[in-house]
């Protein structure tokens, strides 16, 4: 099922009435705040919303659905709209952009993909008492669910993934902050500490500090 976002009813319905002899249903809102109790409600394969959405925009949308789940979410651009707001999305989390008004012979095939993505097999990394669901969003700590922002799920995943490898503080910008520009080293540090916090890691004992270089999450 496919949650499209719009505040225009009749474009929906075209979407609807074009996309449901492709196999693809269609369920529509007209608002960011009802995108997101549908999303959660519903449990959609992918979400297709506005750039233009009203209450919640999509830039705020996207983040808070990734809190939640990995649903793929499609960005809708019109035209001469605000490009620095689909960066935004994108970084946020977003899986693409596509034209607005919608061309169904370009926006078919990323749904399709889209609903191919939802239907791979889950991806859970364990570390001890850490589980991480690549494919959900959802991170778990002695079978507790811990709410992560996307920053810090990122992070926990690169560092998951490097387990028992030091990771440079310039790795970590180059794959979690999708970033070569140098940065502050307080700022890596600080996702770090309240990283650490979300997972009881108290003493630091799973993720390390290697001075000078970067950092080490050690799998016993």
């Amino acid at each position: 099922m496919l949650l499209v976002a719009d505040p225009d009813a009749g474009l929906i319905q075209q979407l609807a009435a074009a996309l449901e002899p492709e196999g693809i249903h269609v369920t529509g809102v007209m608002d960011g705040a009802q995108a997101l109790l549908q999303a959660g409600a519903l449990q959609p394969d992918a979400v297709l919303i506005s750039s233009s959405l009203p209450v919640v925009g999509p830039v705020d949308f996207v983040r808070a659905v990734r809190l939640a789940r990995a649903v793929p979410v499609l960005l809708g651009i019109d035209f001469g709209s605000d490009t620095e707001q689909a960066l935004q999305a994108l970084a946020a989390g977003a899986t693409a952009c596509v034209a607005r008004p919608y061309r169904v012979h370009e926006l078919l095939p990323l749904v399709q993909a889209a609903f191919r993505r939802q239907g791979d097999h889950r991806i859970v990394l364990t570390i001890g008492d850490v589980e991480l669901d690549v494919t959900a969003y959802q991170v778990k700590v002695a079978g507790h669910i811990v709410h992560l922002p996307l920053r810090e799920f990122e992070l926990l995943h690169y560092l998951m993934r490097n387990a028992d490898r030091t990771v440079t503080r310039e790795q970590i910008m180059r794959h979690v902050w999708h970033s070569a520009d140098a940065m502050s080293t307080n700022t890596i540090a600080v996702h770090v500490k309240r990283l650490r916090a979300r997972l009881g890691d108290d003493d630091d004992k799973m993720i390390q500090t290697v001075r000078g270089v970067g950092y080490r999450l050690v799998s016993s």
